[in-house]
């Protein structure tokens, strides 16, 4: 039964994932990502972390998303972009190569914690404590500030979208009110 469940659960995030990828829609992409994330809290739910699951639905799947989506419905859908032209000359060839660096970087950690298999040194072992009060105890502690720097970087992030994709010129017209100049 666990077989099957991870099956369904890693189809899922891997159909998601490609639908991310290939779809040419923002929101179809925003939208795939949530059945990633489904996918992801479906396979949390499998390892019995069912708080992780809970929070991988209400905080990614519900408020990210969300958020994504309302940054895309403010920067325009409807307008179409030119593919074939890159803005900086040999970014996907450096994407490219990035890509394979990455993958060859990931490879060689699975590879050899595997041939090793010792456990991370930077886990903590307790036993002392349940999981949710653990890990409420680090999040809370521990890693606050760095929470919070995330918090205001994706604020920061969605800001300086929002006024790079609407910096247009403005005039004003005899009504006190902005019309566009084309």
């Amino acid at each position: 039964m666990e077989t099957a469940v991870f099956i369904v659960g890693a189809i899922i995030c891997l159909v998601g994932a490609v639908g991310v990828v290939i779809s040419r829609n923002p929101v179809h992409s925003a939208l795939s990502l949530v059945s990633t994330l489904f996918g992801v809290a479906v396979l949390f739910i499998a390892q019995d972390a069912e708080f992780l699951a809970a929070v991988q639905v209400i905080v990614y799947a519900g408020a990210i998303v969300v958020l994504f989506l309302f940054v895309i419905m403010l920067i325009g859908v409807d307008q179409s972009d030119r593919l074939e032209t890159d803005p900086l000359a040999g970014q996907r060839v450096l994407a490219a190569v990035t890509a394979l660096l990455v993958a060859g970087g990931l490879t060689t950690v699975i590879l050899v914690g595997s041939i090793t298999g010792k456990p991370s040194t930077t886990a903590k072992a307790s036993t002392d404590a349940p999981n949710v009060e653990a890990l409420g105890r680090e999040l809370f502690t521990d890693y606050l500030f760095a929470f919070e720097i995330t918090s205001v970087l994706l604020v920061i992030a969605v800001v300086g979208a929002v006024v790079l994709a609407r910096h247009r010129d403005v005039a004003m017209a005899d009504d006190d009110y902005p019309v566009e100049v084309d």
